[in-house]
């Protein structure tokens, strides 16, 4: 038989040998394919499917001349990678038409009952299977893998995708694993026998004990699964005795477009199937009770239920989408943008996968929180019943890859960093990246981030170089690369900063450029719903505040003490940016008495501000609580030595003490505490008191003053007596003296907010953005004013129909003038977005163009000015680190290490001898190799190195550059980020630490 012979045999059997053919291992054994025949049907693997893949790997073969033995070499490949039914039908052996409808029944009959079979004990079918030799060595481990990874119905599922592609006989061999491992009633099932066991039959078929959080559902779904069957309408789906033995009255020919590892269902709508893909537990079992929920709650209702209905104002902003354009929407908070971007996502999918094309779409969020938020109250809600839904994030206790979560689901929720991670990773040429291409939608929530600097804005400019790309490819006639549809979503764009109203328009222009928006829909007149009651609550200013007049006595006495001349008033950000600068300054010219002032001075102030907006007592803590652990700094951990004391120190230590009396006493006074406390307290009990169900929240500067008003109104009966219940939500990140919340412990106050356990929130600016608290009727925004972004989006939260929202301020502090120019700018931003939309179709295009060229441009001479930093990089030996406080030596660059590509150990042993470890409350850091929980100080002065990470098991001493001098090129810097010093450290060598470090065990032994 001739080539052309053999072409034509592959060709003929086409449609089936591309449902049969595994494409992995039968390239891992293939050779006379090209590498880059090879990376070809592997992209597509990856992006599109076995069954799409599987065709291109046919019509390579077909189209193209190989060397003489390459059919025989096929065949080969196909037999070892376990698809000997593809190998049969292309050695012109296929079976008898009989056999082959018999086969297709079977395959169709485990698709009708794979709602049943996916409850199987995955791993004891799976070993049985390979004894039989129906699973492949390779397909044994992925099912195991897969089991152990994402739980035993994902197992399930992957088990029965390879089992149609055997040899003929497999069914049979499956059934007999069935009956070894005791599933007699799948087996019965299978065979259409009549059910006889009930619920209460001992030992028969009973789900496998849980073998981890994954596997929550699986006994519940177990019995629907059943109670469906049940059903009048599935009653049919158990086949005759005929229909199991090879009779063609009910066969059904096998659709070649169906991609055998996706099931189909005839089961019942109202039950809650995930197509397409595994339910991945990535949170640990957070949402159980969701699962089971839903699980049950789906019995009781229609498919119509979960329908998407829009208003007419929802339907005429996403139109263009739907028309599949780019396009943000922005509609006021609470105007359901997000159920908007639901419901063109679930037409986005339908149409596409009607046309037999790929579509999987990303939800992108800024923060942690809204990752659970979309998915359980939205994209879950409404498409997890027909779409494979999951959501990825920091906090995500991830099992597998993001490229393999991106692979396995329809529709990914996760944090803008998490992909744009992965991107660079795919640019660097790591395996583990992902490229834009592989989505056909990308929405991203608060769209308005999309400027420079923000993640987001580097995720578009990738797409925008990649667009820019595609016209020029286009041009050649060559094909360009798919980029997916863009939906921004936001209720405030903001005007940048702009004082004039063309430059309002400019920023929204720049917006949609960024976003390569075809419009921006918003709104029209008359159709916004009914705002928020507002009111600005003024506080009388202190007559007298001897606590703060005792504080700013110290400050003055150090000013004098270091020759300090402040130009501006403490308490205030204008000092606070001084200090910070004076105290830079002082660590680079080694000045230890304006740096240890400065940084003192610098406490003070954050203490002049508690007083000001908390309680008297909270700034004396605050105080008091440094001090402590600046004496405690000066101890070593077996208190056996006292480190160092410099003269400054002793003076600062001294002058605090001198002090410390007259603060307590002047505290206990209630007549100097500030009257913006007052007038809050005033507020919660007039709201708390005239609403019958009352939830608020109070957004506060700080984390410490969050916790502080956290605890002074769980302190205060009066307002126990009313109802209040609260709580502190604060973020994350080891950024201040406070501990910050771990993204559990927020999502734990959020679920306790929802439910109305807590009716009162005080957070800073993590909760502005996003939270959807339908039942919120009070904001207060207490002493605090930014921008016109954050004034709509924390105005925002109040959903309620009858809510307030109030500005707390003193008089005279200037913040109800700069709520004022909020207002002022939100209407600036309205009428700039209505302007944008007046454009010709023209001079937008044109406008859009410009900006986005700019943008490509500004990127380049940022990566050429970035490339040739990186071409200007020193040698790590040209690099030393001294210590901030003390400026004693303490490590060149050459003994530094990276590890996971951000962190910065130094494992040798002399260094080791300058350090001591100390406990850190503050620091609670747990990731997948590594986990971080104590401090690294100087052993000379007490002074905060970084901290102490277990990495595999190793202690590694993990530098933080913003405590060091860092003298570089014979100069001396300070930096806060490592980044920003452009020096190339090497990986940290994990296997040479071990052998070396181990080597004189292994002599001992």
């Amino acid at each position: 038989m001739d080539h052309e012979q053999e072409k034509k045999i592959i060709d003929c059997f086409r449609n089936r040998l591309k449902q049969l053919i595994r494409v992995a291992p039968v390239l891992d054994v293939l050779h006379f394919l090209s590498d880059e025949q090879k990376e070809l049907i592997k992209v597509k693997l990856r992006n599109e499917g076995e069954i799409k893949a599987a065709d291109l790997l046919i019509q390579e073969i077909i189209s193209k001349t190989y060397p003489d033995g390459w059919f025989r070499e096929l065949i080969t490949a196909l037999e070892q990678a376990g698809c000997k039914q593809a190998a049969n039908y292309m050695e012109n052996s296929p079976p008898s038409p009989s056999i082959e409808t018999e086969n297709d029944t079977y395959t169709r009959l485990i698709d009708l009952l794979n709602f049943t079979l996916i409850n199987m004990k995955t791993t004891d079918v799976c070993h049985s299977c390979y004894e039989r030799k129906i699973l492949t060595a390779e397909d044994r481990e992925i099912i195991l893998a897969v089991t152990e990874n994402h739980g035993n119905r994902a197992g399930a599922r992957m088990l029965l995708s390879q089992l149609p592609k055997n040899e003929f006989g497999w069914f049979s061999q499956f059934l007999d694993a069935l009956r070894e491992t005791e599933h007699t009633r799948l087996v019965q099932e299978l065979q259409g026998e009549p059910c006889l066991q009930t619920e209460s039959s001992a030992g028969v078929d009973q789900p496998e004990p849980l073998k981890d959080e994954s596997d929550l559902t699986t006994q519940t779904d177990t019995k629907i699964g059943e109670e469906i069957l049940d059903k009048p309408s599935c009653r049919s789906l158990s086949p005759p005795s005929s229909f199991a033995s090879g009779s063609s009255a009910l066969a059904a020919p096998i659709d070649s477009s169906m991609d055998n590892s996706g099931f189909l269902s005839c089961m019942d709508s109202s039950a809650e199937l995930s197509i397409g893909g595994t339910d991945l537990d990535l949170y640990g079992g957070s949402d159980e009770e969701m699962e089971l929920e839903q699980t049950a709650g789906s019995l009781d209702q229609s498919v119509n239920e979960k329908e998407i209905v829009l208003r007419d104002y929802q339907k005429d902003v996403a139109q263009p989408a739907l028309e599949g354009k780019n396009i943000i929407i922005c509609l006021p908070t609470g105007s359901g943008k997000t159920r908007v971007a639901v419901y063109i996502t679930k037409q986005h999918l339908e149409r596409r996968k009607l046309r037999g094309q790929p579509a999987k779409v990303v939800v992108l969020v800024n923060k942690v929180p809204l990752v659970e938020q979309h998915y359980k109250a939205e994209f879950g809600k409404f498409l997890k019943h027909q779409y494979s839904v999951e959501r990825v994030s920091g906090d995500s206790q991830l099992k597998i890859s993001f490229p393999q979560v991106i692979e396995k689901n329809d529709i990914i929720i996760c944090t803008a960093q998490i992909l744009e991670n992965s991107l660079d990773k795919a640019k660097q040429g790591d395996e583990d990246g992902i490229t834009l291409s592989q989505f056909t939608l990308m929405v991203i929530d608060e769209c308005h981030h999309t400027q420079k600097g923000g993640v987001y804005n580097h995720i578009m400019i990738r797409y925008l170089k990649q667009k820019h790309k595609n016209a020029r490819l286009q041009k050649e006639q060559n094909d360009p690369v798919p980029l997916p549809q863009i939906l921004g979503l936001t209720a405030s764009p903001g005007v940048g900063g702009a004082k004039t109203q063309q430059k309002a328009e400019e920023h929204i222009l720049r917006i949609c450029a960024n976003l390569d928006a075809y419009t921006i829909k918003t709104k029209t007149l008359g159709e916004e719903p009914k705002g928020p009651y507002k009111r600005i609550a003024s506080a009388q200013e202190r007559k007298e505040d001897p606590f703060g007049d005792v504080i700013k006595g110290i400050m003055n006495e150090i000013h004098t003490h270091a020759k300090l001349n402040p130009l501006c008033q403490p308490g205030t950000q204008n000092y606070e940016q001084w200090v910070v600068q004076k105290e830079q300054n002082a660590a680079k010219e080694d000045n230890q008495t304006v740096r240890v002032c400065a940084e003192h001075l610098r406490q003070y102030n954050e203490a002049l501000y508690q007083s000001n907006t908390i309680r008297m007592c909270d700034a004396f803590s605050f105080l008091d609580k440094y001090y402590n652990e600046e004496i405690k700094k000066k101890f070593t951990p077996d208190d056996e030595a006292i480190i160092q004391i410099t003269d400054t120190e002793r003076f600062l230590f001294k002058l605090f003490n001198a002090k410390k009396e007259r603060l307590q006493e002047l505290m206990k006074n209630p007549e100097y505490e500030n009257n913006s406390l007052a007038q809050l307290r005033t507020l919660i009990l007039q709201e708390y008191t005239t609403r019958t169900e009352a939830r608020g929240i109070i957004f506060t500067k700080t984390r410490l003053s969050a916790i502080a008003l956290s605890q002074w109104i769980q302190g205060n009966s009066k307002f126990e007596d009313v109802g209040v219940r609260a709580s502190h939500l604060i973020g994350g990140g080891d950024q201040s003296v406070v501990k910050p919340m771990t993204a559990a412990e927020q999502r734990e106050v959020l679920k306790k907010f929802r439910d109305g356990v807590i009716n009162l929130l005080i957070a800073t600016t993590v909760a502005e953005e996003g939270l959807d608290i339908k039942e919120c009727n009070i904001v207060i925004r207490y002493c605090l004013v930014t921008n016109e972004i954050a004034m709509i989006q924390a105005r925002g939260r109040g959903r309620a129909e009858d809510s307030s929202y109030t500005v707390v301020e003193e008089a005279g502090s200037g913040v109800a003038e700069r709520e004022s120019v909020n207002e002022y700018r939100e209407k600036m931003m309205s009428k700039a977005i209505a302007r944008v939309c007046t454009l010709s179709r023209e001079e937008y295009e044109k406008k859009i163009k410009e900006n986005q060229l700019q943008s490509i441009v500004e990127e380049r001479v940022k990566t050429k000015k970035k490339n040739k930093m990186g071409m200007m990089k020193e040698d790590p030996s040209k690099v030393k680190l001294n210590c901030r406080s003390c400026g004693v030596t303490v490590c060149s660059g050459v003994d530094i290490e990276i590890i996971e590509r951000m962190h910065h150990v130094n494992v040798t042993e002399a260094f080791r001898e300058l350090f001591t470890v100390k406990e850190n409350t503050t620091l609670q850091e747990r990731l997948l190799d590594y986990e971080a929980n104590g401090v690294i100080a100087c052993k000379n002065c007490g002074q905060r190195w970084g901290s102490l990470m277990l990495y595999k098991s190793i202690e590694c001493p993990c530098l933080h550059i913003k405590n060091f001098v860092v003298t570089y090129n014979s100069k001396k810097k300070v930096f806060s980020k490592w980044n920003e010093l452009a020096i190339r450290f090497p990986a940290f060598d994990y296997a040479h630490y071990v052998v070396t470090h181990n080597s004189d065990d292994d002599e001992m032994d």
